[in-house]
Order: structure tokens, then sequence, then C-alpha cells
């Protein structure tokens, strides 16, 4: 659904999404289905899965600031640049991003 509705965003606005493999899949712990985070109870409880969706308007080395609706947030966006699963990160792209959080703060695994 957040897919969609960032898809939906991304063409309203004329913004081309770049489009790539599905959210990866973090065996270990377990998958996502349809942009839902399924843990498998094999993975600690200070790794809480999720996906974020907004308009990058910061790009500072691998700090991405994302705008939402309510809110903005800075994701960490390395372990997606490590994985090649970022696309260009730009301002201005409206994005989703899949992850985790540590610590208080959002990892990006993969961004579309």
């Amino acid at each position: 659904m957040k897919l969609l509705c960032a898809l939906l965003i991304a063409l309203g606005f004329g913004f081309a999404p770049a489009f790539a493999d599905p959210p990866y899949t973090d065996t270990a712990c377990g998958s996502w289905v349809n942009d839902d985070w399924v843990p498998n109870g094999n993975c600690p409880d200070q790794f809480k899965h999720d996906s974020l969706s907004g308009t990058i308007t910061i790009v500072k080395g691998h700090l991405v600031t994302l705008q939402q609706a309510t809110r903005t947030v800075v994701i960490d966006d390395q372990p997606a640049l490590d994985a090649k699963q970022s696309g260009k990160v730009a301002v201005g792209r409206v994005v989703v991003a899949y992850g985790y959080w540590k610590d208080s703060n959002f990892f990006a695994t993969s961004i579309y």
C-alpha cells in the first residue's frame, strides 16, 4: 500500500520512480509481504523492520532527509548504498525506503 501511494504521488508530480528488485528479504528474521514486515521470531527485538515513504529534501553523505506528511525523518542509507539498492538519491525524489530501526535510527536497506 505504501509503495502504491508513493508511486501515485510520484506520478502526480511527474517524477519517474526508480523500479528495482522487490524489497530485500532478511531470511534470518522474516520477509516483506505486500509492504508489511512479517517476522519469523528469530530476530533480536532491537531490530524493528519498517518502511518509510516521503520526499527527499536533503542529501548529506549517507544521511537522507525525508519529508513526510507530519514529520521529517533522517535515514541512514549506507546499507542500501552497499547493496546497490538505492538508485539515484536526489532532492525532490519521492521514495519508499525499506529497512529497520536500531537505537532510534532508521537504516535503509533498499530505496525505491
